[in-house]
């Protein structure tokens, strides 16, 4: 079997991390495998932020838990969240920066690393305070958040994939 389909099938979502920094180098590849995510005609509508700096992944923290309605955690404590956002004047940009995501996550099972596909990204960057943190990282333009993705080691042990549902694929021969 090849690595890819090893990382495919053995990767999970993780919801509890430690607190250990990732090495810059395992970051960079994670975001340069979702930088090749297929796009609508090449558009390559998506941008990919990989958030480090702990003040802001704790600001992104609150704004998300925030609207989730809750005081918990919604990163589940990993010290690196990536956040996947697309340029709405490409026709394909929500499937875009999907594939990002997927991308992501495979590269982190690839790199060793938990992930979590962290929804709300869309509402945070909708408000005031979203848009302020884009300007003043230099980001213009009309993005939508797609989703965030916590990234780190994982502090849970490793969970078996459920059984796949009944009908899930159809062969046509």
């Amino acid at each position: 079997m090849s690595a890819v389909l090893e990382s495919i099938l053995a990767r999970r979502s993780v919801r509890s991390y430690k607190s250990d920094a990732v090495p810059k180098e395992k970051i960079k590849r994670i975001a340069e495998a979702g930088s090749y995510a297929a796009t609508g005609r090449n558009r390559q509508s998506p941008i990919i932020l990989a958030v480090t700096d702990k003040a802001l992944r704790d600001e992104l923290s609150k704004m998300n838990a925030a609207i989730m309605g809750t005081e918990q955690d919604p990163f589940y404590n990993a010290p690196v969240i990536f956040v996947v956002l697309a340029d709405k004047s490409a026709p394909t940009y929500l499937y875009d920066g999907s594939l990002v995501l997927g991308n992501m996550m495979l590269a982190a099972q690839a790199e060793g690393l938990g992930s979590c596909w962290i929804h709300r990204a869309k509402e945070e960057f909708e408000t005031e305070r979203g848009k302020e943190i884009l300007a003043s990282l230099g980001i213009a333009g009309d993005y939508e958040g797609i989703g965030h993705l916590a990234v780190g080691y994982a502090n849970e042990p490793k969970r078996e994939a459920p059984p796949r549902k009944n009908g899930y694929i159809t062969y046509i021969d």
